[in-house]
């Protein structure tokens, strides 16, 4: 009995689990300010008004570094219709590897450092990477993506994005 208690309760848990993973989202994003690699502040507030990508991740995140050239294919086709990209770099990767890691890549958005893991707290305590969040030009995170996300639908909610 107490086995079939437990598989229940762990099946129960496991579906509620993927219901919010799988589930669309329409949040308020969180009210932060990103310091970049270079000193600059960004307010994420201010960037209402255009579609932004923040995406945590880590020099030494195989899965992290692959997603970088489909970032960067991103920014170069939206951005001038608007889309914002900020890198967020985890609270463990040393800030002279991201320096490097950001050169040797050419990565023409911006990368912002979370050296107390505040960032990764707001944006509902991420701690597995890559973690990409999508947020609407009204403020809301209408995507959030623990892994690789899918390059051909991140390109289609961009479009409606900026077309709607």
């Amino acid at each position: 009995m107490k086995n079939k208690c437990l598989f229940s309760s762990l099946l129960l848990t496991s579906l509620i689990l993927a219901a919010l993973v799988l589930s669309p989202m329409d949040l308020p994003a969180p009210d932060v300010t990103f310091k970049t690699i270079y000193g600059e502040k960004i307010e994420l507030k201010k960037l209402k008004g255009k579609p932004v990508i923040v995406t945590f991740w880590a020099t030494d995140c195989a899965s992290c570094i692959k997603e970088i050239s489909h970032l960067i294919d991103l920014y170069k086709e939206f951005h001038p219709q608007g889309l914002e990209i900020i890198a967020v770099a985890m609270y463990y990767d040393p800030p002279n590897h991201v320096v490097n890691m950001s050169k040797a890549k050419q990565i023409p958005y911006e990368i912002a450092l979370d050296l107390t893991a505040q960032h990764a707290f707001a944006f509902n305590q991420v701690e597995l990477i890559p973690a990409t969040f999508l947020i609407s030009p009204k403020g809301n995170i209408i995507m959030q993506n623990t892994g690789l996300f899918d390059m051909p639908d991140m390109k289609q909610q961009i479009e409606n994005l900026i077309t709607g």
